[in-house]
């Protein structure tokens, strides 16, 4: 497996930075939790990395001159997994006036164990850090954001023109792959600049939670139940397809059956036209969405309904009180009596920074995860695409497995798609290298060079499990407390059976598991940071939350008794 220290181990593998060295897969690892695929990777790393210069840009923090000479900064693929560069990011931080590496730091990554920053020549910028300046006032006084709305409709319109892929060419097919990449570079652009948005308001909170009124936990619950999260409306609909699936004797018996093969049972059922009609508008709705879902040959609810139906399994079997409208209302009512007893103690300019740090934290929280929406909608019009040209190449003597076309690269695409046999010994090297990658935990940092993959730990390595007593500590993600059996779950496909009155512990949390939040009492993380998806998501759906508690799903016994404080950010093995 190429044992070479330093030396492109997958196809797709990028040249680490020269001036900027340190790179973490914080964040970027709840986004491609996998290997990547050749595919993905050739096709849209090289316009996510000019798309978030380009935000960097309006931001104003970039200078042309950071990354001269440099294809890739901000994003790079080692060994086949997706990293982002710490050493960069902090330079943003140095850049913004009031932000602290620190505070960079907790809010992107959350816990790691990252060297810390050392300045270089250049990092500083007066010219920079004046025009942040401007930006961060103007997201101080942001009340709602129209370009997000108008990149929802950009993104209808493209998908309403697109050609029928059963009955388009070959090469029309392969022409919209590349025809979509600036239309991604576009939204990918909108997505970072807000992404980077929230943490301006929601420092300021945090600043004043903190300083001024002597409680780091509140701002979680002033940004609690705001409502507009995109990313949690799924959730909400498949609650309410489970009360439906409860409440039809026969939609439970065909669930009661098990997940295997439930799909051609609910199409067999004569009774379960009503279910069957509200999947279909819910999978119309919500069918791009899925689990590693910004990576091409991923499954997603439309294309595995399975998928979907998993996670409706465990919502028909939770205790009403568990419904994100009653969450919802819950959290309005705490959360206006919190803003109105914060407001109460402060006076003068302080309330107005307070009133307009709230507001910008909960536009642009609401902003983020619209964003994020749009892209995905746009990615998955194109995978239906795409598909089409991988059941191409199957009826033309290619691998019966449609994911395999992500293994070749988008220079290779063409020719695998006309003659996919001559790609047979290729696919076998990248599909055995790939196999033995995904068996293996990457660096979560590295500085410089990635160390090689001889080094890595396999992921099945048995880790120490904590015993009763033991407390481990995370960030805060919802407030709250509750109380439950551990269930670890590391995959989506299979919630492992997760019953009413657990907690959820899982590896990551991206759209795919945040449904599973609905059904458990709270929700512990492996990974994540203040402005990750779990903590927004477990956020409005009220779930008690603690995220980045390194190696939860290894250590905390399966079973064991645990409290979950997301309050403080701790987690109590009460009995093991």
């Amino acid at each position: 497996m190429r044992p070479m220290a330093g030396a492109a181990t997958w196809v797709v593998d990028d040249t680490p930075s020269r001036r900027y060295p340190v790179y973490t897969r914080g964040n970027i690892g709840e986004v491609f939790p996998n290997v990547v695929s050749p595919l993905s990777w050739s096709a849209y790393g090289g316009e996510a990395e000019e798309g978030w210069r380009e935000a960097w840009r309006d931001y104003g923090m970039l200078l042309d001159r950071d990354v001269e000479g440099e294809d890739k900064v901000i994003l790079g693929s080692f060994g086949g997994y997706c990293y982002l560069n710490v050493s960069y990011i902090r330079v943003f931080a140095v850049r913004t006036p009031g932000i602290s590496v620190e505070d960079m730091d907790r809010q992107f990554f959350g816990e790691s164990d990252a060297p810390p920053y050392r300045p270089q020549p250049g990092d500083k910028n007066l010219g920079a850090s004046l025009r942040v300046a401007r930006t961060l006032l103007r997201t101080l006084s942001t009340k709602r954001l129209p370009g997000l709305e108008e990149d929802k409709s950009r993104v209808r319109a493209w998908l309403a023109m697109l050609p029928d892929p059963a009955t388009a060419s070959d090469t029309v097919l392969l022409e919209m792959l590349e025809g979509f990449q600036p239309l991604f570079r576009f939204l990918f652009r909108h997505h970072i600049l807000t992404t980077f948005q929230v943490s301006v308001g929601a420092g300021v909170l945090a600043q004043i939670c903190e300083g001024k009124l002597g409680d780091p936990s509140l701002a979680n619950k002033l940004l609690a139940g705001i409502g507009s999260v995109e990313s949690a409306a799924p959730s909400a609909a498949m609650w309410r397809l489970g009360r439906q699936a409860a409440a039809d004797p026969a939609v439970a018996d065909v669930f009661d059956a098990g997940l295997e093969g439930i799909v051609e049972r609910l199409a067999a059922e004569p009774a379960a036209e009503a279910f069957r009609q509200a999947f279909a508008v819910f999978v119309d709705e919500f069918g791009s969405r899925g689990p590693n879902e910004w990576e091409g040959s991923s499954p997603t609810w439309g294309t595995a309904p399975r998928l979907a139906l998993a996670a409706i399994d465990r919502m028909r079997l939770a205790d009403p009180s568990h419904d994100p409208e009653l969450q919802k209302s819950r959290l309005a009512v705490e959360r206006e009596e919190a803003t109105a007893q914060a407001r109460a103690r402060l006076k003068g300019m302080a309330r107005v920074q307070f009133d307009r740090a709230l507001r910008s934290a909960q536009v642009f929280s609401q902003g983020r995860e619209r964003s994020k929406t749009t892209v995905i909608r746009a990615l998955h019009g194109l995978r239906l695409t795409q598909l089409e040209l991988a059941r191409r190449a199957r009826e033309r003597g290619g691998p019966d497995a449609l994911a395999d076309m992500w293994l070749v690269t988008l220079d290779e695409l063409a020719d695998y798609v006309a003659k996919p046999a001559a790609f047979s010994a290729v696919l076998d090297e990248r599909r055995h290298l790939r196999d033995r990658l995904a068996a293996l935990v990457p660096p979560f940092v590295f500085e410089g060079r990635q160390p090689p993959v001889e080094t890595w730990a396999r992921r099945e390595q048995d880790v120490a499990r904590v015993g009763s007593g033991a407390v481990l500590r995370g960030i805060p993600g919802c407030p709250g407390v509750a109380r439950g059996r551990a269930r670890v779950v590391t995959d989506p496909f299979d919630p492992r059976g997760l019953a009413p009155g657990e907690v959820l512990i899982a590896p990551i949390t991206d759209p795919s598991w945040t449904p599973l939040f609905v059904s458990a009492e709270g929700v512990v993380v492996d990974v994540g940071a203040q402005m990750s998806h779990a903590v927004i998501v477990s956020r409005e759906l009220g779930i008690p939350a603690v995220v980045s508690v390194t190696g939860a799903t290894c250590c905390i016994p399966d079973g064991a008794l645990v409290e979950v404080d997301g309050d403080r950010g701790l987690v109590r093995v009460l009995e093991a």
